[in-house]
């Protein structure tokens, strides 16, 4: 009796181990089919040179027993501008890709574009799937780009980034639009060089990428009008990174840089949006920034430090710090211009606006004159209690007149107190709401419930504002305040 039992116990684990190693039954079913999380997936602009970013959809099997795929290829072959990985598996077309019972697959997909037209080229294919006689497809789009590529072609030991120059010393360039521009490393304007960028031109930039302008280099943009904009952004044109800050470096003035211009622009997505170093001029601008959008930034949108700026009708917002520090003294004029800060990726503690007037090494201060600092027909305004912050070095022996600054006709947010008549003429503050129609888009026009309406100083006069529109609107003989008419 206990030989039968000891036999019957090994016949049964016997059974059950042969019976765990037994593989599942595949469906043969011609009517069963596979399910796909999408019919179709596209890739917006794709760069020649950067390749793509990766896609991915699934595959489902919602039977309960195993499919097998016997393939899965790409329509177009070996000539496709696609590649795909499957269960781990890359390759232009694969076979025998099994799936169990009830459970999912992920396809990664990437395209990697080579157009040699100037206009956009439309890239389409198709992944088939032959599964027990079926076949079923997903549809590929992508539009690839062709473009100008600047990349390092110098390496240097010192700590400064890989770089291409791309305007060299004594002989002045002109980038035309007829392609876009693709930036990898820093782009060098060197000294004793004009770089012009002309109206319409697009300019991308990879990871860390920046344009530089070495010292007594200069940097012309101008779009002219309205819709003929000069754009810098990343080169990221996914859904996903339309409005994401820190895709590149931004736009760097470097120390004794000059007579640098900057008009009808966006500037966007970057770490700094322009940054102004030290004059090489008592009298001239380091820089003319007019009718020019700078947003989406991770730190700052202009950072200047002991620099000259004149800027106006210009929309400065949605910063991670702030969206103005002019640091370190310097000379700084703004008509007709909207500060705004509404961020929303992490806490922000930092005012929209910030003045400052030295700077500290080795345990001693050294003081930086704010010969003026000048805001008028201005908004500076955004979500936290306190969007102006003033930061003087005072003391013994500190004349009065290093740290001078006016805000004329301006909307404010801020617990400064504003009796003095030397720094405030016609300042409407806190309770005064600029009603900007719509933060989480960006626009930074005002409603009909504005405040900021019909408040501006008449001897202003910037004739149209930064959507093209007439200055004063011809309902009104006063200015609104900011970059926009209501209208």
């Amino acid at each position: 009796m206990k030989l039968f039992k000891g036999l019957f116990f090994l016949l049964s684990i016997s059974f059950l181990f042969f019976s765990s190693c037994k593989k599942d039954q595949l469906l043969t079913d011609s009517s069963a089919k596979l399910e796909f999380s999408t019919d179709s997936v596209l890739f917006d602009t794709v760069f020649k040179y950067a390749g793509s970013t990766t896609k991915l959809f699934t595959i489902h099997n919602r039977h309960k027993q195993t499919m097998n795929i016997s393939k899965i290829f790409l329509a177009s072959g070996s000539n496709s501008a696609y590649t795909l990985n499957v269960d781990g598996i890359s390759g232009k077309s694969l076979t025998d890709i099994e799936i169990l019972g009830n459970d999912s697959l992920y396809v990664f997909v990437q395209v990697h574009v080579t157009p040699s037209q100037s206009a956009p080229l439309l890239i389409k294919d198709s992944i088939i799937f032959e599964t027990n006689g079926n076949t079923q497809d997903v549809k590929l789009t992508a539009i690839g780009q062709n473009v100008h590529l600047i990349k390092p072609d110098h390496f240097p030991t010192n700590g400064f980034p890989p770089y291409s120059i791309i305007g060299r010393s004594g002989f002045d360039t002109t980038l035309i639009n007829d392609l876009p521009y693709l930036v990898f490393g820093y782009a060098v304007v060197d000294s004793a060089c004009k770089l012009t960028i002309s109206p319409g031109v697009h300019m991308y930039f990879h990871n860390y990428a920046c344009l530089f302008v070495y010292k007594e280099g200069t940097l012309i943009v101008d779009g002219i009008t309205k819709g003929n904009e000069v754009t810098f952004q990343g080169d990221r044109l996914e859904i996903d990174y339309k409005e994401l800050p820190g895709q590149w470096r931004g736009i760097w003035l470097s120390a004794l840089s000059k007579n640098n211009f900057i008009n009808w622009s966006i500037i966007k997505n970057a770490t700094i949006g322009i940054q102004s170093d030290t004059v090489s001029s008592t009298t001239a601008a380091t820089l003319k920034l007019t009718n020019t959008i700078v947003k989406n930034m991770q730190v700052a949108a202009l950072y200047g430090q002991g620099t000259r700026i004149w800027s106006s009708n210009c929309l400065f917002a949605n910063c991670g710090q702030y969206v103005a520090a002019l640091t370190i003294g310097g000379s700084y004029k703004f008509e007709q211009c909207t500060f705004a800060n509404y961020w929303t990726g992490s806490q922000r503690t930092t005012s929209t606006l910030a003045l400052n007037n030295y700077y500290s090494s080795g345990g001693t201060t050294y003081i930086r004159p704010l010969d003026s600092c000048y805001f008028g027909n201005c908004i500076i305004y955004g979500d936290i209690a306190d969007e102006i912050g003033l930061d003087s070095a005072s003391g013994a022996g500190v004349p009065p007149n290093i740290f001078s600054f006016k805000f004329n006709h301006c909307i404010i947010k801020s617990s400064l107190n504003t009796n003095s008549s030397l720094h405030y003429n016609t300042v409407y503050k806190n309770t005064y709401n600029p009603d900007f129609k719509d933060i989480s888009l960006n626009n930074y026009e005002l409603k009909s419930s504005s405040q900021a309406i019909d408040k501006g100083d008449t001897g202003i006069v910037i004739p149209f504002d930064l959507n093209g529109v007439q200055r004063p609107n011809t309902s009104t003989s006063i200015p609104d305040l900011g970059a926009y008419e209501f209208y």
